[in-house]
């Protein structure tokens, strides 16, 4: 089984930018395919990026397409949300989750087996 802990969120203004950080233990990211989620008060947990290995092509939900970054360092065992230009619709707790065996549905829930304990994100306007 592998950890995860998010970190780096915060309170910003609209336009800011963050970097959020989610470090593994007990396992690897080399193989594992990672992603970035994100649940509002009275919404859903929704998809916003995942990656499969250092290098790959990332995959974007449209909402964050050109303003957010999902990259990973497998030296560190550590994968990174940048987000530039936040909006106040950005306001989220954002979870990073990991899934060592996997298909081709990254922006399910359900694609992944483990899951961070969160980070919030709030932006106002």
């Amino acid at each position: 089984q592998v950890q995860l802990v998010e970190s780096g969120g915060g309170l910003v203004q609209a336009g800011a930018s963050l970097r959020l950080s989610c470090a593994a233990s007990g396992g690897t990211f080399s193989y594992y395919l990672t992603g970035w989620f994100r649940q509002a008060p009275g919404k859903e947990r929704e998809f916003v990026a995942a990656i499969r290995r250092a290098g790959d092509s990332p995959y974007y939900a449209d909402s964050v397409k050109g303003r957010f970054t999902i990259s990973k360092d497998n030296v560190k065992n550590t994968v990174y949300l940048q987000m530039n230009s936040l909006k106040p619709e950005d306001t989220a707790v954002y979870y990073c989750a990991a899934a060592r065996r996997y298909g081709s549905t990254w922006s399910t829930l359900r694609e992944y087996d483990y899951w961070g304990q969160g980070t919030q994100v709030t932006v106002s306007p």
